[in-house]
């Protein structure tokens, strides 16, 4: 490649049909122009070579094309920049049409240069002699042949180009005279081209603007030939101004695109392929708009402001971001737009919205991400508002509703906020996400705060219920059950009232508010009947209590004391009724206005029937013996039959024993009061006796020895509780004595032996401390005898009857 500083021209294709790739690029750089967008105009010329084509362009455009002698070989397409010229003009000299160096191949290049030329130039000058006009073989002939053949045979539809027809070395013919002659040439070999059917009747004004000037001979008129070119030159200023030179510029490529479209075009050419300049135009911008399109996003991708925006995003809600991020593409769009200006505007629109496309692409995550956020924080902050204003006694209906409200308008605030006006987003999934979470948050408060309320009436009601159905249940009497029915209404309509006030502020359905006061009726009844059927787990223990009270107490309430005048059997059928009215009333539930006989089943069954069991038929029909009772549904029955019956065997094997206490008790009272011998013992005892007494009156001493014995008989008595060892039988009572007698006898001799070291005193004293040692020992002696005495009525009453005696002994 060879580079000319003064016109910065270089070799564009050399000799041999190369592409100088690089050295067009330097060129571009080093006349800056990609900076001119479509404020350019490229020039070429053609001609037979030798005639001068260099010399014109260097004189007409002040470049420094070197000019070539007729021995140089083949110099192919240079490039050049023309001087003082606005706009931007380029100028390319082709190699010569008539070159003997290339032989055969010379037409194939030829055409290549011709097609190229008329691809890429808005004005192509045709440089032809003078003397060659009107003849019929004149060199410019087979060139104006070759570039209407490349239009039409290659079905080249270019946009209007102008062919501007130098006339050289014009003779003194004036070009008034030349110039019809030599149009009426090219029309001539415009019509003998073959055209596709399509163009046959097309003008040749469809495709070329022809313009004819003559220029004087620059060696034998060199002032003349200068003034000429120089007025020449003056054609080229604003060549692509409206009625310029230029002609047709719908369909230029860009500045910024001028290499890469000439590279593509030569490259067809080279490959012998059809053309069409309207697709070229496309591919061409096609490509450029791509390439830019791909360094505004990739500058986007790496913009500072957006980082720190998308970095920011991630933590947390920004504001202003749909502002923010909007203005930054609005940037990198304007810039897109600026340099593919004047790319063809299909192909310009359509990358243009890809490019928005991939930065909506980019950047949609961020806002998502910026919605995401916007909802979790409506959804917090809706959270507190509506536990803020339930608390401050809003009702849970208004509450929710206006709080609902007012945080979907913030969030729809939020999301204007948010938005990218390059991007028609829909925020509707994310807004009814939020509603969602909205509504679940208002039902499980909801539910919670229903469930509260219902715990508070239910406990109510538990409190309410269980303790006085539980005291009714223990009186066990007719007036029971219609007692805890007017108990159940009662609490239940205080409750069901309450309740439906509590619940007035959720605003729940009719059907709904209907269910929950039957469920809190019902949950009232359950609690009656879960204390029923406790009690009845207890019955028995209740029975006992009952028989054990009546029986036991008199009508004063105060303990029964077994003297022998009680009617037993009468205080126990009466103890017996009660229990059974207790195990009548707990059998069945009794919530209902129903009537039962059961009571009176269980009368005859158990009690009437057991003086006539004996007499019953082994094959006799026995009221218990069943599971239900007759007409009550096994729903509310706690006890059946069968169960009474057994209940009440093992109720009366448990209270017989103490039924059998108080008769022993009787017995051992009546006992107790008999206690002189019959009156054959007292005359026995007086007829055998009577000389054991005389000698007593003869012998007063004895007496002393039998009162002294009796003390201490009385004292071994006491000791020995002898009566309270016999009472479990008369082997374990002298088992028991064997074991105690010595070691009580032992203890009084201990006793009396401390009582004689002591020192002497008058008779009566000694005797008197004697006594009182003794009657305290026997005082003690019997308390500690009588703690281990029984709880029975029988016994507790001997063990006082036997230390009442004592004392007065004392």
């Amino acid at each position: 490649m060879e580079k000319m500083d003064e016109c910065c021209s270089t070799q564009l294709i050399d000799g041999d049909g190369t592409f100088n790739v690089s050295g067009l690029d330097n060129f571009s750089k080093a006349v800056k122009l990609g900076e001119c967008g479509l404020s350019y105009a490229v020039v070429s010329i053609m001609g037979p070579q030798s005639s001068g084509k260099s010399t014109l362009l260097n004189h007409l455009f002040r470049t420094n094309f070197r000019e070539m002698d007729a021995f140089r070989g083949r110099q192919g397409i240079w490039l050049a920049k023309c001087a003082d010229i606005e706009p931007c003009t380029l100028v390319m000299d082709l190699e010569g049409t008539d070159g003997r160096e290339r032989g055969e191949d010379d037409t194939a290049f030829e055409k290549q240069s011709a097609l190229f030329a008329l691809a890429v130039s808005d004005i192509v000058l045709i440089n032809m002699w003078c003397h060659d006009i009107g003849r019929e073989q004149a060199a410019n002939k087979p060139l104006l042949k070759t570039v209407f053949q490349v239009v039409m045979m290659r079905l080249f539809s270019p946009r209007k180009t102008t062919l501007l027809f130098v006339i050289r070395d014009k003779t003194r013919t004036p070009l008034e005279n030349l110039e019809p002659v030599l149009r009426e040439d090219i029309q001539k070999i415009w019509d003998n081209v073959p055209k596709p059917q399509a163009h046959k009747e097309t003008p040749l004004s469809e495709f070329f603007n022809v313009e004819v000037t003559a220029l004087s001979s620059y060696e034998e008129k060199e002032e003349q030939f200068k003034e000429q070119v120089a007025a020449l030159r003056q054609r080229f200023q604003h060549s692509i101004a409206p009625g310029g030179l230029a002609g047709d510029r719908q369909g230029v490529v860009p500045a910024s695109g001028f290499s890469f479209s000439a590279q593509q075009i030569w490259k067809i050419i080279k490959e012998n392929k059809d053309l069409d300049l309207p697709a070229h135009k496309v591919m061409v911008a096609t490509v450029r708009c791509e390439e830019i399109a791909n360094e505004k996003f990739a500058c986007l991708a790496e913009n500072e402001e957006w980082c720190e925006l998308e970095e920011a995003v991630q933590s947390g809600p920004v504001s202003g971001f749909g502002k923010k991020l909007s203005s930054i593409l609005d940037s990198c769009l304007s810039e897109y737009d600026v340099e593919a200006i004047y790319f063809d505007e299909g192909v310009r629109n359509a990358k243009r919205q890809h490019l928005e496309a991939k930065l909506l692409q980019l950047v949609q995550p961020a806002y998502q991400s910026m919605l995401g956020h916007l909802r979790s924080r409506t959804v917090d902050n809706f959270k507190d508002a509506f536990d803020k204003a339930l608390k401050g006694g809003e009702g849970f209906a208004v509450a929710a509703h206006d709080c609902t409200q007012s945080f979907m308008s913030i969030f729809d605030e939020g999301c204007a906020d948010a938005a990218i006006k390059q991007a028609n987003w829909d925020t509707s999934k994310v807004r009814d996400k939020l509603r969602r979470d909205i509504e679940a948050h208002v039902s499980s408060v909801r539910a919670a705060k229903l469930s509260e309320i219902t715990a508070e009436y239910e406990g109510k009601l538990n409190k309410a219920l269980s303790e006085p159905v539980e005291a009714l249940l223990d009186a066990a009497s007719s007036e029971t059950w219609p007692a805890i029915r007017n108990l159940l209404r009662r609490e239940t309509k205080t409750a069901v009232s309450g309740f439906s006030s509590a619940l007035s502020g959720f605003d729940i359905d009719e059907k709904t508010l209907d269910e929950m006061l039957a469920g809190l009726e019902n949950y009232a009844r359950s609690v009656v009947e879960t204390k029923a059927r406790e009690e009845a787990g207890r019955v028995l223990i209740r029975m006992k209590d009952r028989f054990a009270t009546l029986f036991s107490r008199d009508s004063d309430s105060m303990p029964r004391v077994w003297t022998g005048k009680e009617d037993i059997r009468a205080i126990t059928k009466t103890a017996r009724s009660a229990s059974l009215k207790l195990l009548s009333v707990m059998a069945v539930i009794r919530l209902d206005d129903d009537a039962d006989n059961i009571e009176n089943t269980l009368s005859v069954a158990l009690v009437d029937g057991t003086n006539s069991n004996a007499n019953k038929s082994i094959t006799s029909f026995d009221p218990l013996a069943s599971s239900t009772w007759e007409e009550v549904p096994a729903t509310k029955t706690l006890i059946t039959p069968v169960q009474c019956k057994s209940l009440w065997r093992q109720f009366k094997t448990e209270t017989e024993y103490s039924v059998s206490q108080a008769i022993a008790a009787q017995e051992a009272n009546k006992r107790n009061n008999n206690w002189l011998p019959p009156p054959w013992a007292i005359a026995a005892l007086v007829i055998l006796g009577f000389n054991e007494f005389m000698t007593l009156l003869r012998n007063p001493l004895y007496l002393g020895v039998i009162f002294v014995g009796f003390l201490l008989v009385k004292a071994l008595w006491v000791q020995l509780d002898i009566s309270g060892e016999f009472r479990n039988g008369a082997l374990p009572g002298l088992l028991s004595l064997s074991t105690k007698f010595l070691p009580t006898v032992m203890n009084l001799l201990k006793k009396l032996a401390e009582e004689g070291q002591k020192p002497t005193a008058p008779g009566p004293q000694r005797n008197s401390a004697l006594e009182s040692n003794i009657g305290n020992n026997t005082q003690v002696h019997s308390d500690s005898a009588s703690s281990n005495i029984t709880t029975s009525e029988n016994g507790v009453e001997h063990s006082s009857s036997l230390r009442q005696r004592h004392v007065e002994m004392n």
